[in-house]
């Protein structure tokens, strides 16, 4: 999306209202979820393909919520953490 500003705090909710996330940060094409409320107790990714919206403090996804949390951690634009030999983590 572009010209839509994305911004720390604001909540993400999916396409049926139910609650996603709260944004940490943007990176690049991604969306940093924060921790403190994910299902899983880890920063989890969303690309910014996925978002149909955002209003006031609220960016709103094209999918429903449980189908977005569902992808946390499949790799549908979502970065994993690997950890190299040397014990460098991405």
């Amino acid at each position: 999306m572009e010209n839509i500003e994305i911004k720390e705090d604001m909540k993400v909710i999916g396409s049926d209202g139910g609650h996603v996330g709260t944004v940490d940060k943007v990176e690049g094409d991604q969306i940093k979820l924060t921790k403190n409320d994910s299902p899983n107790g880890q920063h989890n990714y969303l690309s910014t393909s996925s978002v149909s919206s955002v209003e006031g403090d609220t960016v709103t996804l094209s999918k429903p919520a449980e189908k977005a949390k569902a992808e946390f951690g499949a790799g549908d634009g979502i970065r994993q953490k690997v950890q190299t030999a040397d014990g460098a983590r991405y």
